[in-house]
């Protein structure tokens, strides 16, 4: 299989295909249960008038093989914005080509250039390929934090 591949920003004519690879990262994760993203759901979030979220995207030919999705954080311990990549997929068939370490580079490089004190995310603890990954690169795992969430009805819950 050929592995030459391009990336680039996402455009909305990318929606379904990140949809659908959003999908598999879900169904890899064991979190399929979760799902609920549509294209309709995600394209405003992506590319309407107040984006929440940037999406990058590697093609093999004219195929989406791949996306990194993240959005800006903020430190206030630095006092700077911050890069938080929400997820980083790469179909089964092109791992190994560096397709993710690319995303990853890509990343950072956005970060520095907008002056960003730091790029950050999360990996699942049996994500060990991804582990070995993050770490070769130069990533710290910190593993002293936990990550807290409140979502669904905890969510309307926890709100006044």
């Amino acid at each position: 299989m050929n592995h030459a591949f391009t990336l680039r920003a996402a455009e909305p004519r990318d929606t379904a295909a990140i949809v659908g690879l959003i999908r598999e990262l879900a169904e890899f994760e064991h979190l399929e249960h979760l799902m609920q993203a549509t294209p309709e759901m995600l394209a405003p979030h992506l590319f309407g008038p107040r984006p929440a979220a940037e999406c990058w995207v590697a093609e093999v030919g004219a195929e989406v093989v791949a996306f990194a999705l993240t959005f800006t954080n903020f430190s206030t311990f630095l006092g700077k914005p911050g890069l938080y990549l929400e997820d980083l997929y790469v179909k089964p068939a092109h791992r190994g080509a560096g397709i993710g370490k690319a995303l990853l580079t890509h990343l950072a490089d956005i970060a520095n250039e907008r002056g960003y004190g730091r790029f950050e995310w999360c990996v699942l603890d049996w994500n060990e390929n991804a582990i070995r990954l993050y770490e070769k690169m130069g990533a710290t795992l910190l593993p002293e934090w936990r990550l807290c969430r409140v979502t669904g009805e905890a969510l309307e819950n926890f709100s006044s």
